[in-house]
């Protein structure tokens, strides 16, 4: 790629969303690029009360966390390396490269599901910022985008939601989407780092205990 480049933060910063928007493009999990602008917009909203002094790690590893994840690519590993050039080649720092990587290698879910990775304050601003899109509105939407794409059962009442899982139960169990509300969604409201996530957090909780009010009197005939 070249001598690294000299460029201000903002410069930098948009070379990054033009990086993230061209991996994940074409994303149809879920994990697309408008998910990492919303994500970066909750986190831009979160940092303005917990001032940790990091936008642009804060805002790098928003539009950055899924660019790597095996999720989205075929070959984590090789996207790392990438990422971490491209970041040394448009000038960000070694320092925020570590904080960058160090964010989005230990925010996940599944990641924290055996035991819990300790973040840095502006890691934690970016995984609740994640978290929060997964659950509201938005998360009951892509929760059933990601359940078609991969051709999860939708409900069944004699399948009960997982418990006790571990990243690997996780990732290669087939659950059930709805299911995917008590084993995931429903717990991150409890799980945020931040008073102001915990505060956004309630009305989207409400949204999705409401919607599966609905969904299960509907299932059974009874709305």
């Amino acid at each position: 790629m070249g001598e690294p480049q000299v460029a201000s933060e903002q410069q930098q910063l948009v070379q990054i969303i033009n990086y993230s928007r061209h991996i994940l493009g074409t994303d149809r999990s879920g994990h697309d690029f408008f998910h990492v602008q919303r994500v970066a917009k909750l986190a831009e909203r979160i940092e303005a009360s917990e001032q940790t002094g990091q936008r642009l790690v804060i805002l790098a590893a928003a539009y950055l966390h899924d660019v790597v994840d095996d999720k989205v690519v075929t070959d984590s590993m090789a996207a790392h390396q990438q990422l971490s050039d491209y970041l040394n080649h448009i000038g960000v720092n070694a320092a925020q490269i570590t904080a960058i990587f160090e964010i989005i290698d230990h925010m996940s879910f599944s990641d924290n599901l055996e035991h819990s990775q300790a973040l840095s304050q502006a890691g934690q601003v970016v995984q609740d910022a994640d978290r929060m899109d997964a659950i509201g509105a938005i998360g009951i939407a892509r929760v059933f985008t990601y359940g078609g794409r991969h051709q999860r059962v939708l409900y069944d009442p004699d399948i009960a939601p997982r418990t006790q899982l571990t990243k690997a139960t996780y990732r290669n169990e087939q659950g059930t989407t709805i299911n995917h509300f008590y084993e995931k969604l429903l717990l991150i409201k409890d799980q945020l780092n931040t008073e102001t996530a915990k505060q956004l957090a309630t009305v989207r909780q409400q949204v999705m205990l409401d919607f599966l009010a609905e969904f299960k009197q509907e299932w059974s005939g009874e709305a």
